[in-house]
């Protein structure tokens, strides 16, 4: 009888919010890791959300983290603009790492991670979660075996209120802005389905921008090979909503929350006169909680890895600044 692997240990840069509501929940769901370890800038704030939060230790500044040769995975949930560097960071010291998306905040600063990726002993990931979920699985299989045909358009959106206006993603410096928070949702599951990459000189899209240029809704299109599109809108203004419609030459499928799922979402097939509706795929279990499952077992040598950043992360990052490109010429 084979005994069960040990956890993976985990570290955590910083005290985000995503990491209490979603990484550490998804963590301890999955059984297969446990949080050693979250650092803040100080040992006080550290201290009180490992408390508040059961992680067994909280330590002053984000390198006490990655030079503990106990932690062998580190979860970076970090502002946009510092992800870069603590990523590069973590990979040389030869941590596995799940970075927040975006990965960066412009192509350039990624393909630098990427290069760092490429020469590390350890995989890094950019947490989209949502290419390890049933749902996902179930919806490529269906597109695949022809349920709605040929697919043609997809139409996706992903808003919520971002009423603190202190927050972090209303900052340029630290790559602010819906398109990079939120509207990089739809594009990266339009690469998915397509299977391809969008045609950057033909983005085309509009905003409502902040004073200091960070978009807080946005809206536009992206065309792929073959005629097909993705047309889209993000924003921090209106009432959360990520509903989905993949469109076919023969019917279309619908997702009420492609991305974070959770019970009462609902997936429906139509085709023609024929409609069938279902919970979505999944949705037993955390957004988080596939993916993290799986960097478990890679770091322990049960799975191959899957959606590597170094696969996927440069497609998503030159679309988001072919978008932003548009959306300021039009201004």
């Amino acid at each position: 009888m084979n005994a069960e692997p040990d956890p993976v240990r985990w570290g955590i840069l910083g005290t985000a919010g995503i990491a209490e509501s979603a990484f550490l929940p998804a963590l301890r769901e999955s059984g297969g890791g446990v949080a050693l370890a979250v650092a803040s800038r100080t040992a006080e704030r550290a201290e009180a959300w490992a408390t508040e939060q059961g992680v067994a230790e909280g330590v002053e500044g984000y390198a006490t983290i990655l030079d503990d040769p106990r932690i062998e995975a580190v979860y970076i949930p970090l502002p946009n603009g510092l992800h870069a560097g603590w990523t590069i960071a973590a990979l040389q010291a030869g941590k596995a790492v799940l970075c927040e998306k975006p990965l960066c905040g412009s192509p350039e600063e990624t393909a630098t991670v990427l290069e760092a990726a490429a020469a590390a002993p350890g995989p890094l990931w950019e947490a989209f979660v949502f290419p390890f979920h049933e749902q996902i699985a179930r919806v490529g299989a269906a597109t695949r075996a022809g349920a709605i045909g040929e697919l043609r358009e997809i139409r996706s959106s992903f808003h919520f209120t971002l009423e603190d206006e202190g927050d972090v993603r209303w900052l340029a410096d630290l790559s602010g802005g819906s398109l990079q928070d939120v509207g990089c949702y739809p594009i990266r599951l339009a690469r998915l389905l397509f299977a391809a990459e969008p045609d950057l000189d033909r983005a085309m899209a509009d905003a409502v921008w902040i004073t200091d240029g960070v978009d807080e809704e946005m809206w536009g299109a992206l065309a792929f090979p073959g005629g097909r599109r993705l047309v889209f809108s993000c924003g921090f203004r209106a009432a959360y909503q990520t509903a989905t419609v993949i469109h076919g030459t023969l019917g279309e499928i619908r997702m009420t929350n492609p991305f974070h799922p959770e019970p009462g979402d609902q997936l429906t097939i139509v085709r023609g006169d024929e409609i069938g509706t279902e919970p979505a795929p999944g949705v037993h279990e955390r957004s988080f909680t596939p993916a993290v499952r799986h960097i478990n077992r890679v770091v322990r040598g049960l799975e191959e890895p899957r959606h590597l950043a170094v696969d996927e992360a440069a497609g998503n990052a030159t679309a988001i600044a072919a978008v932003l490109a548009a959306a300021r010429s039009s201004r």
